[in-house]
């Protein structure tokens, strides 16, 4: 049974990080670490100042010119403003990395991690402006995988891609970008789309459990390794599901709902490497 009450400050804690006002604290000293090096022209405006205007454009989904001005108008005791181009630019410069701040624990500090993707548009046109302009070739879309903790629903791990990339591809350096020495993979849940010998192989190589959707025409074969075999075989039993708590799987697209109807589905950026930092 959901908490509503814990959930409500979760939702109400969004916005308090949405408009965080603490890079001021600490504007002056951030800026004189980012100068220590650098040759040509210092920067004047902290990242953390410019990470809080990205998360406002992308919430908001609004412009950079009206980024501008919203700041200009509800940040008047901040030192200096930035113009609508600087902004832009330094928002594209930014190194973006998903970090979690909480150590996570499941039964002795293992977790265990579910993995799936999705769509989003990179265009905001609807079906009126595509049969007013008589729009026949499509722009595709970008597929954001995700390897989200089923107990604590965290997303811990983030690629995007062009619609062209294969889900299958994407789950070695999922796997891969969990580095943290504080969390042990114990097993991975996946749908049939992550079922190559490629991933089982990978998995078993990690001493992480395997929990994929084998196909309907899977067979045990020489070729498999055995990790694949052996799921092969596991799922022709009638309770394999129970067995290997697959039905937890589904967490996955949790993540997906609230992305989507917080933030859209669709990316505004133009160029990809600029829609993989605003995604």
């Amino acid at each position: 049974m959901r908490d509503w009450h814990a959930y409500n400050k979760s939702l109400i804690k969004r916005s308090e990080i949405l408009f965080s006002f603490d890079f001021l604290h600490t504007w002056d000293k951030e800026t004189e670490n980012m100068n220590q090096k650098k040759v040509d022209r210092h920067f004047v405006y902290p990242n953390s100042f410019i990470i809080v205007l990205s998360y406002i454009k992308a919430y908001f989904h609004i412009p950079y010119r009206q980024t501008d001005g919203l700041m200009k108008a509800v940040g008047r005791e901040l030192p200096d403003h930035p113009s609508y181009g600087q902004i832009n630019r330094r928002m594209n410069q930014l190194n973006v990395k998903i970090e979690s701040n909480e150590k996570e624990k499941d039964d002795g500090d293992y977790v265990v991690i579910a993995i799936d993707s999705t769509g989003i548009k990179i265009t905001n046109r609807g079906r009126r402006m595509r049969d007013k302009w008589n729009v026949k070739k499509k722009k595709g879309y970008l597929k954001i995988h995700l390897a989200v903790n089923i107990k604590t629903r965290e997303i811990r791990s983030l690629e995007v891609t062009d619609e062209r990339v294969h889900d299958s591809k994407v789950m070695c350096k999922l796997i891969a970008n969990i580095k943290s020495k504080d969390i042990k993979i114990r097993g991975a849940f996946a749908d049939g789309a992550y079922d190559t010998n490629t991933n089982y192989a990978f998995l078993s190589s990690r001493q992480i459990v395997p929990m994929i959707r084998v196909r309907r025409n899977a067979a045990v074969s020489e070729r498999n390794c055995s990790s694949r075999n052996k799921a092969v075989l596991l799922q022709l039993q009638k309770d394999w599901k129970k067995d290997t708590g697959y039905d937890k799987r589904w967490i996955a697209e949790t993540a997906f709902s609230p992305l989507k109807r917080m933030f859209g589905e669709y990316a505004s950026a133009i160029r990809f490497k600029n829609m993989v930092k605003e995604i």
